[in-house]
């Protein structure tokens, strides 16, 4: 598909990713709501329609130009397509089960068999970019940020999906001032349960990282955007009550980025890729311990607690990235 068309359907996902914060902070917040039809869900629906508008209005463009069957679906919409109808069955189950069960409005609301559905299928909708662009002829493997950035985007929110329903093992919803408790006791239950959301948070905002940089030479300012959307779901979960937390993980992201430009890592690099697997994850969390002391009250008092969980971050990454590429590829 042309860049332009992958801009307006990762702009819609856009869309579709925000209304689903909405309706997100509105089931963590309102625990008043008693009915599907809520304002929430209009946000969250109409992005479903949108999108889903633009992605069978492609279709049917290329068989009005004579294109037959399968021939007519752009080149990686056609997950995206057949999880349009799958998306609607879940959300007339949703609504079902809501009309019928109630509304949930703590941790149940993620185990729900029709929001893992809906999220299911999400993934599948909004990625649609990262999948037109794999194998696009103009892209090549070093792409502008431009050419890249509904790739990123689509991705990106994906990730915002995956934070949503780890919510229970989400570390950027911590606070500071419990982080700082947190590691400061050896008996606090939430200790171990911080440190375990960690490696969880680690590995989900890693992954999608290292997954592109399999494919192409990620251009500067990657990550960064990266990082930038992925804190909008625990933000708006939180009601951004931890801006600072927050933007540490952006400043993480533009420090990635940095450290591309430095070590160039890729498929055909694989001592380049493992390093920066294992450095992004150290600065990040290193951040993370970082901002939270400064904000937060002080260093926490058990000095492992705050000097270890960066370094089994940097090994996990550094694990994530011999997974990932075991064996480095020809140039």
């Amino acid at each position: 598909m042309p860049p332009r068309t992958d801009l307006v359907t990762a702009l819609l996902g856009v869309w579709f990713g925000i209304g689903l914060m909405i309706d997100a902070w509105a089931h963590s917040n309102l625990t008043e709501l008693e009915t599907f039809f809520t304002p929430w869900h209009a946000a969250f629906y109409s992005g479903f329609i949108a999108i889903s508008g633009w992605i069978v209005w492609q279709v049917a463009r290329n068989a009005r130009a004579g294109r037959q069957g399968l021939a007519a679906v752009p080149d990686g919409y056609l997950a995206g397509l057949l999880a349009i109808p799958a998306f609607g069955a879940f959300g007339v189950a949703d609504m079902l089960w809501h009309t019928f069960l109630g509304i949930e409005t703590t941790v149940d609301i993620l185990f729900s068999p029709s929001h893992l559905g809906l999220l299911a299928t999400m993934v599948l909708i909004i990625t649609t970019p990262l999948r037109s662009a794999w194998n696009a002829p103009d892209i090549g493997d070093r792409p502008s940020l431009g050419r890249l950035l509904p790739t990123l985007l689509g991705l990106s929110f994906a990730v915002t999906l995956v934070a949503l329903l780890m919510t229970y093992g989400n570390a950027m919803q911590y606070g500071a001032r419990g982080i700082v408790e947190a590691f400061s006791s050896l008996d606090n239950p939430r200790t171990t349960r911080l440190a375990a959301s960690m490696v969880i948070t680690n590995v989900y905002l890693l992954a999608p990282v290292l997954f592109l940089l399999r494919r192409w030479e990620l251009p500067f300012g990657s990550v960064t955007v990266m990082s930038a959307v992925a804190i909008l779901m625990p933000g708006a979960m939180t009601g951004f009550d931890e801006p600072f937390l927050l933007a540490g993980f952006v400043v993480s992201g533009l420090v990635a980025d940095l450290l591309i430009r430095w070590l160039r890592p890729s498929a055909a690099r694989r001592g380049a890729y493992w390093a920066f697997a294992g450095l992004s994850a150290f600065v990040t969390w290193s951040m993370f311990i970082a901002v939270a002391s400064f904000t937060g009250g002080g260093l926490p008092t058990v000095a492992e607690l705050w000097t270890g969980p960066p370094i089994v971050a940097g090994l996990v990454g550094l694990a994530l990235g011999v997974l990932f590429l075991p064996n480095a590829r020809r140039a």
